[in-house]
């Protein structure tokens, strides 16, 4: 299916004026990224498994795709200027990615920006490692790219705990630590690289400050209202060594500003 406002597109502008697409556009981070953009008056298609809801009445383009079999993806990138990869798959990410450089090639996509995770050269846990193969797919694919590493986001970290929340106890990871950081700021970083030249991978972007998982975890009850003891589990395994050696963190690019309290604050506020 193509993209538009419900599910077909007009032939659209050439590929340098055209709309930003964002694959992923109604997820965790696509969803703020859009706003980011459509907030800077930058075009934008939203990307989605989906079609468009009647009460959505954002200003910008759809398109429908099932990216693992490629249904939807010419049209969807046909006359955008540029691609945010926010989409994901645990499992395919490198083939998933490839469709798109693939489309993105033949489209004459002039920037393809790649969000992907601090640590997947360093942690060998499966997901990081299909992140880590979609990076060497997009450097040598010959399109002009940016990729972004950045560390866990507030609300997956948060979720570490809630989905504990009907056990007598919380299990945490022995020896893990985090770098969390606000997913709105990491959209506010993507929305500044899609809007300039393509640029490499750029430096890593985590969160102000890296917690221990107990720390976490006893913040996310307290700010629940739940009491509930924290039980360490020892993890065996190269990945667990990987992450208790710290291969997720990024305490050098602590450019993010909210931290996790203020994270839970708003959260309950709201």
């Amino acid at each position: 299916m193509a993209p538009s406002n419900d599910s077909t597109a007009p032939a659209g502008p050439a590929p340098g004026d055209g709309p930003v697409l964002v694959t992923g556009g109604t997820g965790t981070l696509g969803r703020p990224l859009v706003a980011e953009l459509l907030a800077d008056g930058v075009p934008v298609r939203v990307m989605s498994r989906r079609p468009r809801r009647p009460d959505d009445d954002r200003p910008c383009e759809w398109a429908v795709c099932d990216l693992t079999k490629g249904v939807g993806l010419a049209a969807a990138v046909s006359g955008v200027r540029a691609i945010v990869h926010c989409a994901t798959d645990p499992w395919r990410e490198a083939m998933v990615l490839s469709r798109v450089v693939e489309a993105a090639r033949e489209a004459g996509v002039g920037h393809l920006v790649y969000i992907s995770i601090v640590g997947v050269d360093r942690v060998p846990f499966p997901y990081y490692k299909g992140k880590f193969a979609a990076e060497r797919l997009l450097e040598t694919s010959g399109l002009p790219y940016t990729i972004l590493r950045a560390t866990q986001f507030h609300n997956l970290v948060a979720a570490m705990a809630t989905a504990q929340r009907r056990l007598p106890f919380a299990l945490t990871p022995s020896g893990f630590r985090f770098q969390p950081v606000e997913v709105t700021e990491v959209a506010h970083r993507l929305a500044e690289l899609v809007r300039g030249e393509a640029a490499g991978r750029v430096p890593d972007m985590g969160g102000p400050r890296v917690h221990t998982a107990r720390e976490l975890i006893e913040e996310t009850l307290r700010s629940t209202g739940l009491s509930r003891r924290v039980v360490g589990l020892p993890l065996p395994g190269r990945t667990a060594r990987a992450f208790r050696r710290g291969g997720n963190l990024a305490p050098d690019h602590a450019t993010g500003k909210v931290t996790f309290a203020e994270f839970l604050a708003s959260r309950t506020a709201d």
